[in-house]
């Protein structure tokens, strides 16, 4: 069902992408750019059935002046005639008197063609800038014996030429287009087709007027030829900027629109058929498991929905906007190659490397224990084990062990939660002696590992409660109780005792707050482009006066569960906000990231309390960074983006902690208003020596770089792995490698050694 649901999320963005192309100005550049391929991969000679004779330089040379006596169109008019020429245009003004003489010659020799020629009309502004036409036609002399034809050439907005009419009105009178005229084509005035640029303009053939005049022509290449008359040299000025032809003359457009009708009338086809096809074409995409299938269906969906297009454009001369299919296809791509990394982020996540179980963090995930109970198996000679058997044949022994363990086992799975611990779910249905006895049976039996028998030393610790996470807690205590006991196994506390130390432990939370015995602490983030610190993350730390350092994660989600969460979060952020602005009256610009528990991004009570403290206090909110987990998002999809949508509203920036651990990412990534994604630690750990570990970082700061997000990378320990991330772009990193967290004072007196700065850097600039 999530399979499916995921598939139809991304076809229905694809669609969103799809539309959004046919409506906006995208989708027109993104088909403008892949016009030259288009016609690129169909490119071919021209019929010959055109031939254009040229007003060349050398014409322009050999006749000296300009425009040109008429006596020369006369002649040529009277050689083209004698050499068989099928028709003959002319691309040239003809619309005022010349000399009266050189007009009677022009007109005799038009009378002579006998309807051959065709002379042309148009349009043009009475004045510049203004919405007054004026029609030019050739001089009533020559209107007698030829036919008329529209000159019409409009580029497109960004300057190129694409389409032609097949016919305009002059003088109130629909007339056909040059081109038109040429291939006897009749068409709607103003009704335009394509021009088909994949034919070379340097087929065309091309005879100089010179030659034509001078008889130095043969003619052979005019018979049963249409003739276009026209200036291609530079000085003439008529020159159009074309889609892939480049510059060309305005008679050479006007020959390849001709060439193109003499084919048939093309037309342009509407986005919806295209539309359609690229969708059905996306499903391989969108299932794919795998980035390689998916690219490669993206590949043979691309080929197949360019094959369609070009056959129906030069075997339909149907021309379908091939970019809109294309865009759709690639957004496909896009989304589910980013469901593709986020679903091995999560596989990898919750899979020990070495064997392939399911590691601690998927044991975690569990709402509750499948029986309410838990088994931990620590293998106590997993040190000796390591020392003499390679890594491929410690990681078999292992997988024997866990094959056995599965008979103890409620639900069949096994966790490997430590390199030397298991934990299950316990079968309940036998008496605890009794599952005790069959486990000590199943761990002391050898397991054969490479041809030799491995004795396995192992002891067993059990919790029963209502929470995964305690009762695991409890279990790995008993565990490490029967280990030092010299005990086989060893029983946990019930879940009434672990109620009633959390109870306890939450009726003492107020008065530690009180007491200053919560404080925080600060990790700094090393921003890697400069090589300075510039932000930290708020983590709170309880110390208590009898039970010594408590550990967060076992506080925290007490806090929660209790309630008591709202108190302890707003302390942080107290707290905070009085150190961040100590550490700007001493001049240091840093921004301080506080987490912000599920619970509270649905509170309005605490998002009052909030506001309030940000009224008053001395520090910008720009100052601050909320950072939320994954599934605090989810907890509550609408609340949680109303909260950070106004949250961003006052200036402080959302981040998206854990990234890749929890179940949705794509969505996230989507709908949530971010600044920032923390990469989590178990990816980033590995990254330098794992190629997929690598990958898959990469892959999420070149999606995140591409969405505008800041880039946080967790758990960096050593130099290497930092340099590794230097080297991939990564904006941040935050590790032991660059410190541990560290109370306010040791903070502050720390960043100068950070930031590589000397005392008398420090001093200059706080003075």
């Amino acid at each position: 069902m999530r399979t499916r649901l995921r598939i139809w999320l991304i076809m229905l963005a694809a669609v969103l992408a799809g539309a959004l192309m046919m409506t906006g100005q995208v989708g027109g550049r993104f088909e403008r750019g892949l016009e030259p391929l288009r016609f690129a991969a169909n490119e071919h000679d021209a019929s010959g059935k055109v031939v254009v004779v040229e007003l060349d330089a050398a014409s322009m040379a050999a006749i000296g002046r300009w425009p040109w006596p008429r006596r020369h169109y006369a002649r040529a008019i009277d050689q083209l005639r004698r050499a068989g020429a099928a028709s003959i245009v002319f691309d040239v003004d003809l619309s005022a008197r010349s000399d009266p003489q050189d007009d009677a010659m022009l007109a005799r020799a038009l009378a002579r063609s006998g309807g051959l020629v065709a002379l042309p009309t148009f349009s043009q502004q009475a004045q510049t800038g203004g919405t007054r036409f004026i029609d030019s036609l050739p001089i009533a002399a020559f209107r007698a014996h030829a036919a008329l034809a529209s000159v019409s050439i409009q580029p497109d907005v960004d300057g190129l030429v694409r389409d032609m009419p097949l016919a305009t009105t002059t003088a109130a009178t629909p007339r056909p287009t040059l081109s038109a005229y040429i291939a006897s084509r009749s068409g709607t005035a103003d009704a335009t087709f394509p021009i088909d640029f994949s034919i070379r303009p340097a087929s065309v053939p091309r005879l100089s007027f010179a030659a034509l005049a001078s008889g130095r022509f043969n003619p052979a290449l005019i018979r049963d030829r249409n003739v276009l008359i026209g200036a291609t040299a530079i000085e003439m000025g008529d020159r159009y900027a074309a889609t892939y032809a480049g510059v060309l003359p305005g008679v050479v457009v006007q020959a390849l629109a001709a060439e193109t009708l003499l084919a048939g009338v093309p037309v342009r086809g509407g986005p919806v058929a295209v539309l359609m096809l690229a969708l059905i074409l996306a499903l391989p995409i969108a299932r794919a498991r795998r980035a390689s299938i998916a690219i490669a269906a993206f590949a043979g969906a691309t080929a197949l929905l360019a094959a369609a297009v070009m056959i129906a454009q030069h075997r339909f001369l149907v021309h379908y906007p091939l970019g809109i299919g294309i865009g759709m296809l690639t957004v496909v791509l896009m989304l589910s190659l980013a469901q593709i990394v986020s679903h091995r982020f999560r596989e990898e996540q919750l899979t020990d490397s070495a064997t392939a179980l399911p590691n601690e963090r998927a044991l975690l995930e569990l709402a509750a224990p499948p029986t309410g109970a838990i088994g931990v198996v620590q293998l106590i000679n997993y040190n000796g084990l390591a020392a003499v058997l390679s890594p491929v044949d410690l990681a078999q022994a292992i997988v024997r062990i866990t094959e056995r363990l599965r008979l103890a086992s409620a639900d069949g799975l096994i966790y490997r939660v430590r390199s030397d611990r298991l934990a299950f779910a316990l079968s309940t249905e036998q008496a605890e002696e009794d599952l005790v006895a069959g486990l000590r049976a199943i761990l002391l039996e050898p397991v054969e590992v490479a041809g030799r028998k491995i004795d396995v030393a192992a002891v067993i610790g059990t919790a029963i409660g209502a929470s995964v996470a305690e009762c695991f807690s409890t279990a790995a205590v008993a565990a490490d109780e029967a280990a030092a006991a010299g005990e086989f196994w060893h029983g946990g506390i019930t879940s009434r005792d672990a109620l009633e130390r959390s109870v306890s432990l939450m009726g003492e939370l107020d008065d530690a707050i009180a007491a200053g015995h919560v404080s925080v602490h600060y990790q700094p983030k090393l921003h890697l482009s400069s090589g300075r610190v510039r932000s930290a993350e708020a983590l709170v730390r309880w110390y208590h006066p009898t039970r010594g350092f408590i550990a967060p994660d076992v506080f925290i989600p007490l806090a929660e569960q209790a309630d008591r969460i709202v108190p302890l979060t707003l302390h942080v952020l107290k707290t905070v906000l009085a150190d961040v602005a100590c550490w700007q009256r001493d001049g240091h610009n840093l921004t301080a990231a506080i987490n912000i528990s599920a619970k509270l991004l649905s509170n309005p009570a605490f998002n009052a309390q909030v506001d309030r403290m940000l009224d008053a206090a001395s520090v910008p909110p720009t100052a601050l960074i909320f950072e939320v987990t994954e599934s605090a998002a989810m907890s509550d999809p609408d609340s949680a983006i109303a909260t950070l949508n106004a949250y961003r509203a006052r200036g402080i920036a959302v981040s998206m902690d854990d990234y890749g651990t929890g179940r949705s990412t794509l969505t996230y990534l989507r709908n949530l208003p971010l600044n920032e994604l923390k990469i989590d630690r178990s990816f980033v750990q590995h990254a330098r020596t794992r190629p997929q570990d690598a990958l898959l970082v990469k892959s999420t700061l070149d999606l995140a770089h591409q969405m505008q997000l800041t880039v946080v990378a967790e758990g960096v320990e050593d130099a290497a792995t930092l340099e590794f991330l230097r080297a991939l772009g990564c904006d941040y990193v935050q590790g032991y490698h660059v410190s541990r967290p560290v109370p306010a004072d040791t903070f502050l007196a720390s960043l100068a050694t950070w930031n590589g700065e000397t005392p008398a850097a420090v001093a200059g600039r706080t003075a």
